[in-house]
């Protein structure tokens, strides 16, 4: 707006005062090639990556919280659209054309341009034989503290996103650089290890780029945007993904040791909107209240299905429904259960809903409700899981246990197999709702010996079939053929479609199973 109304004035100026021509270029031709050329237009271009996070997040609860066993498609019976996609969802039937795949698939990509021409224009290089990123010599002045900040914070965000697309789609198209729409058509998938070559490539740079303050030292500017902390744990998730979990535990024992953050003595202060960035969260996408087009929709999207103002302002839209087994297994003694689940009516009428991300609202979908990426005890779970079967790792564990009014665990926990089954349960209370569990079921297929995907998912729908798979209209699905919708191969969502159909250039290949 200010260069807009920069030029309006200079155009009066010119036309009432002079007859002298002056050659401008016109602001509304501002590009790539025009725009980035000062440090505060890189700072402004980067702030633009933040607030590209939270489009994909609009759908990702669709690919995740919704294909594991804490959440559902709320009704049954419902015949509309839009159900019947969420429903395809749930049950593991999605089309190589469902559009939240495809959505998800977009808007993650159209942020990673973003974040590759922020790359770009700091010289930040990747070399894919190698695996190792570089800085060459660029035309902006910058100092070299301001320069490598701003190509971490940048580099955390592309490996954010590359994680969530290789967990979810397997070997995805490996952009690290802008690209013409010519060459993109040149551009085949990349294998899976390829692309955690680059997810680690950017992350243990950026934790060497990114600001080492403690949590009690961040102030300011520097405030909700990423940290060296925050890649570190990230780092640590991606190691104990690929099973690498001694590099794992080394980087989470150093934020849970050196980081300043730590777990707040209330669960529910956590997720507070009046006490955002506090000492547990390490990462979030953040919204804003107030009519500025950065507020959440998550409130409205989660409160109970025809509620209307009982619980937010502008009603509720009953999506990602609490399962009947996770409302189960949070106790009466659990302080995370208000927190996560709610019921709204009485009797039969009765409705459970996701109260997590409500915050008061003038306006519907314009919540001030942030989404944590990273917080603190998830960082413990993960450092527990790292180290495996042993008493600090149930230390963890018990520490968590304790914030949500819950007595130690049993000596019952008294081998591999029970450790493993109180370490994801933990996992799945604690981090209900914040699109973690699909995440960790696929994972535990290789770090943890006793859980497998597979199995968890067919008995949820075992569990969940006479109250809610058997009420689908016609046809119904027997339980054990929405059972045998469940495969290793389609544990990984289809690439879209239109990615292979609208490029004739080259022979993609579709996910086995679709």
């Amino acid at each position: 707006m200010k260069y807009i109304q920069f030029f309006v004035v200079l155009v009066c100026l010119v036309l009432c005062s002079c007859q002298e021509t002056i050659d401008l270029y016109p602001q509304s031709n501002l590009n790539t090639g025009t725009y980035y050329r000062t440090v505060d237009e890189v700072r402004v271009g980067l702030t633009g990556c933040y607030n590209g996070m939270q489009a994909p997040l609009q759908t990702e609860w669709q690919l995740t919280e919704l294909r594991s066993d804490n959440s559902k498609q709320g009704v049954p019976a419902s015949t509309s659209s839009n159900n019947r996609d969420l429903s395809d969802l749930d049950m593991f039937l999605p089309a190589t054309i469902h559009s939240a795949i495809y959505s998800y698939w977009l808007t993650t990509y159209n942020n990673i341009r973003n974040a590759n021409i922020i790359l770009q224009r700091l010289g930040v290089v990747y070399d894919p034989s190698a695996g190792a990123i570089s800085l060459q010599n660029i035309d902006i002045k910058i100092s070299d503290t301001d320069r490598k900040q701003l190509a971490g914070e940048a580099l955390f965000i592309r490996s954010y996103h590359y994680f969530n697309l290789v967990r979810l789609y397997g070997g995805v198209f490996l952009l690290h650089t802008p690209v013409s729409a010519a060459e993109a058509r040149a551009i085949n998938r990349s294998s899976v290890a390829d692309v955690y070559k680059l997810i680690e490539a950017d992350l243990k740079t950026a934790t060497t780029y990114l600001n080492p303050a403690k949590f009690a030292q961040i102030t300011g500017s520097s405030i909700g945007r990423a940290n060296q902390w925050a890649a570190k744990a990230l780092l640590g998730k991606v190691y104990l993904t690929l099973n690498r979990k001694a590099e794992a535990a080394i980087l989470l024992q150093d934020v849970v040791t050196n980081s300043g953050f730590s777990l707040l003595p209330a669960y529910a202060n956590v997720f507070s909107v009046t006490n955002e960035m506090n000492a547990e969260i390490l990462f979030t996408v953040r919204y804003k209240a107030g009519g500025l087009g950065l507020g959440s929709g998550f409130g409205n999207s989660f409160a109970a299905l025809n509620s209307g103002s009982a619980i937010i302002n502008g009603s509720g839209q009953g999506l990602n429904y609490p399962t009947t087994e996770l409302n189960t297994l949070f106790t009466t003694r659990d302080n995370r259960r208000p927190v996560n689940i709610a019921t709204f009516g009485t009797g039969t009428a009765a409705r459970l809903y996701v109260p997590k991300y409500l915050s008061p609202v003038v306006l519907s979908n314009d919540g001030e409700s942030d989404w944590p990426i990273i917080r603190f005890a998830d960082v413990q779970l993960m450092l527990a899981e790292a180290q495996g079967f042993r008493p600090e790792s149930i230390g963890l564990i018990n520490q968590v246990r304790a914030r949500a009014g819950l007595p130690a665990l049993a000596a019952t926990v008294n081998s591999v197999a029970t450790f493993e089954q109180a370490l994801a349960e933990e996992r799945r209370l604690e981090l209900a709702f914040e699109n973690h569990r699909y995440f960790d079921l696929m994972r535990y297929n290789t770090t943890l010996t006793t859980i497998k995907a597979v199995d968890v998912l067919r008995n949820h729908f075992a569990a969940e079939y006479a109250s809610h798979y058997a009420q689908y209209p016609v046809p119904i699905l027997t339980l054990p053929e929405l059972q045998a919708n469940v495969t290793e191969q389609k544990l990984l969502l289809p690439i879209p479609q239109r990615e292979i159909d609208t490029n004739p250039s080259l022979n993609i290949t579709q996910n086995a199973g679709y």
